[in-house]
């Protein structure tokens, strides 16, 4: 049988997140999931715009990620937004917590995943941009979108 064409494929990504923090340290975790979620992320369906980390009671939990209800589902179906647990080493555990103990540090979700048939979750520690950091983000992009601009046409010139 064929190998499916959702190996290795992402589901979800926060572009907003990249934008309003800047992201510090990265780390893939996998989570903790039932049946009918699973189902819906491979319909293509989540969103990470609202969602955060959060410890409880030793554990990571990411919550207000948007996977909407199975729609061939019965009873048995998800609460959309519920809080669901990070599966990472307890050494990353510790290195995340130490991380987030600074002021001003918070966990966002950056994007959502499979890989070789599991879910993950690729989540970052990062620090809120103020909004002058973010205009000179944006100035940046564009002049570096027009320095390649201008070097591609003197090379169709030259050439």
């Amino acid at each position: 049988m064929a190998k499916k064409n959702q190996e290795d494929r992402v589901i979800a990504s926060n572009r907003k997140a990249r934008h309003d923090y800047e992201i510090l340290d990265t780390f893939e975790a996998g989570m903790v999931l039932t049946g009918t979620e699973v189902k819906s992320l491979r319909e293509g369906k989540a969103s990470l715009v609202d969602g955060f980390g959060q410890f409880y009671r030793g554990e990571l939990y990411i919550e207000n990620c948007y996977i909407p209800e199975y729609l061939n589902g019965s009873w048995t179906n998800h609460a959309a937004r519920r809080r669901r647990k990070l599966l990472l080493h307890r050494q990353e555990l510790i290195k995340i917590e130490r991380k987030i103990s600074e002021a001003g540090l918070t966990i966002v979700p950056l994007s959502l995943y499979f890989k070789s048939g599991r879910a993950k979750l690729e989540i970052g520690v990062a620090r809120g941009k103020r909004e002058f950091d973010k205009r000179q983000t944006l100035r940046e992009k564009q002049d570096n979108r027009e320095a390649q601009r201008a070097m591609r046409e003197r090379n169709r010139r030259s050439a």
